[in-house]
């Protein structure tokens, strides 16, 4: 990212913001949408990123390959810089791993028995597959086009030319045979990273909170009721140790 001119707020710390606003996985009762100002500067410096806990061991759901595939993707959608370490160190990689492991990657309590027929995008993707079983079918077709173009894998991609990959997939750019990438990647990978980076930390992402502490957010909302009205538009000093389920069990 560029720097940030003198006196404005870093383009990423922007983008973290503006992300953690959209994100479904973030409640956002005590966070920045409601009003508690963001502190000055995030503290997830290289020194700090240091300290982060290790990320939880080992994959449920990914194949080497896949695995492969998905570290380069939360690599380079959130590169290690000055304000957090890299998508794989940050815990991203394994949330989307145990999301896709559990009820949600299973398809529970999704009606799967068709007949799928053509729907209006906003119906979202209509198909007999899981979330799972469609999100490894993505990373396979993806892998395949990349092969199709005489390149390699995403992860052994240069990561300007995987960036840009990555772009393609978000704009629905690339076709193929197998699957609609686009919206493969628009609403399933895309949004799954956004948890990911969102999510309480017992879920494996957010490693550290080290997403909570770059925004400002102090954590679990049932607690911040009464914070809402009085650290609106001020900085709220408990921003800086955001508390999460398990520091409270």
């Amino acid at each position: 990212m560029p720097n940030a001119p003198h006196g404005s707020e870093p383009p990423r710390r922007g983008f973290f913001k503006q992300l953690a606003v959209a994100s479904s996985a973030l409640p956002l009762m005590g966070g920045a949408a409601s009003g508690v100002a963001m502190p000055a500067q995030a503290a997830a410096t290289p020194e700090a990123a240091a300290t982060l806990p290790d990320p939880l061991p080992g994959y449920q759901s990914f194949s080497p390959d896949e695995a492969a595939f998905v570290e380069a993707l939360v690599d380079t959608l959130c590169p290690a810089d000055a304000y957090t370490p890299s998508g794989v160190d940050c815990g991203l990689a394994v949330y989307i791993d145990r999301q896709l492991a559990g009820s949600f990657g299973q398809g529970d309590r999704r009606y799967r028995q068709g007949p799928f027929q053509p729907g209006k995008p906003q119906f979202g993707w209509q198909f007999p597959l899981s979330p799972e079983q469609f999100f490894k079918a993505g990373v396979a077709a993806a892998n395949a086009e990349l092969r199709r173009r005489g390149k390699s894998t995403l992860d052994e991609l240069p990561t300007p030319e995987a960036d840009a990959f990555l772009h393609e997939l978000a704009e629905g750019r690339v076709k193929t045979e197998e699957l609609d990438l686009g919206v493969w990647f628009n609403e399933l990978v895309y949004p799954l990273f956004n948890e990911a980076c969102f999510s309480d930390p017992i879920y494996g992402g957010n490693n550290g909170k080290v997403f909570w502490k770059l925004i400002g957010y102090p954590g679990l909302p049932a607690t911040h009721a009464l914070d809402i009205v009085q650290f609106r538009d001020k900085p709220f000093p408990g921003s800086s140790k955001p508390m999460s389920i398990a520091d409270f069990s």
